[in-house]
């Protein structure tokens, strides 16, 4: 029995007619985006350090794009909830996850199940800052000058003092876990919804000490906290006179932690470029500088590719101390 080749000729045909069409659908798509409001998703609560992020990049951005961007607060889980959220939502450029490096480079080393996974599921869009973060104690309750006498106070008083983070495998709790292995000592975890409760508690005499990630620099400067060191391998530029962690004679002590935009997967890639270019430039304005140094971090403009390396990397160092320490997610 012969096959007549004319109809397989003729689909075919059709087929090729059609790639000239599909080749152009992801321009066509970026050219014609923003095409309703952007939703930027918070991985935390209002008040810390991803909320005044993107809050400082929310008014300039949608004067850039002619759309407007409206902010979400979506906490729990580390991250885990809103990265979620933004995993499973369409890949169209008008949804946008705000988050700490934690939801990429942390929590798959938290959780034995992850309800999405991160370098599948989500691109890298663009970095927005580093954020620091600084050990500041309640001065009524932990009677200590220094960073070293505050090591000193911790061996002599193994299990008495709590400290409060925004929660498990956050940046801010795995700084005090470096600390905790390193210099040999021991101090009980609170974790919070969030940096903004843990705050509210430090002040309040709740918990004793924390590794701040900036939002409670203001309460230093009026004397309510006193800031021992910075969790950086050098000195912030904001307190040139605290010294780091290192100094303090713990070797190699690193908790920076980079905050940035992702988008679900399958985002055009012309819609993941043109979001990096402006929002790099908000970053490079003098009004978010001046809003990082506030919170003591600084802009950190990248390209897609450099952000997806310094996540990389951060899993890579973060992971080792997350299994040394066998930390579990909430």
């Amino acid at each position: 029995m012969k096959i007549d080749p004319r109809p397989l000729t003729r689909r075919a045909a059709a087929v090729l007619a059609l790639l000239p069409l599909a080749l152009a659908a992801p321009a066509a798509l970026a050219q014609a985006w923003p095409s309703k409001p952007i939703r930027v998703v918070v991985s935390f609560p209002p008040g810390g350090a991803a909320d005044q992020i993107a809050r400082a990049v929310q008014q300039p951005l949608q004067e850039a794009l002619g759309q407007p961007v409206v902010v979400e607060n979506r906490a729990g889980a580390n991250g885990n909830i809103a990265g979620d959220h933004v995993a499973k939502s369409p890949g169209d450029g008008h949804t946008l996850l705000m988050s700490s490096g934690g939801t990429v480079s942390i929590n798959p080393h938290l959780y034995a199940r992850m309800p999405f996974d991160p370098v599948k599921d989500l691109v890298p869009v663009a970095a927005a800052a580093r954020v620091l973060v600084y050990l500041e104690v309640n001065p009524a309750k932990v009677p200590v000058n220094s960073a070293k006498e505050f090591l000193d106070y911790l061996k002599k008083n193994p299990g008495k003092l709590s400290f409060g983070s925004p929660g498990n495998g956050s940046s801010p709790h795995l700084a005090a876990e470096m600390m905790k292995a390193q210099a040999n000592v021991f101090a009980t975890h609170i974790p919070y919804r969030g940096a903004a409760p843990a705050m509210q508690d430090l002040l309040a005499g709740q918990i004793d000490f924390m590794f701040d990630p900036g939002i409670g620099l203001q309460h230093v400067r009026s004397g309510k906290l006193k800031l021992l060191a910075v969790g950086s391998p050098k000195r912030s530029p904001q307190f040139p006179d605290v010294p780091t962690m290192e100094e303090a004679g713990l070797k190699g002590f690193d908790a920076d932690t980079w905050f940035g935009f992702y988008a679900p997967a399958g985002t055009p890639a012309a819609v993941v470029t043109r979001l990096n270019a402006e929002i790099n430039k908000v970053l490079r304005s003098p009004a978010f500088t001046e809003r990082m140094s506030a919170i003591g971090g600084a802009a950190a403009p990248m390209s897609p590719q450099e952000f997806a390396e310094r996540a990389q990397a951060d899993s890579k160092r973060f992971g080792a101390l997350i299994k040394a320490r066998n930390i579990q997610g909430d």
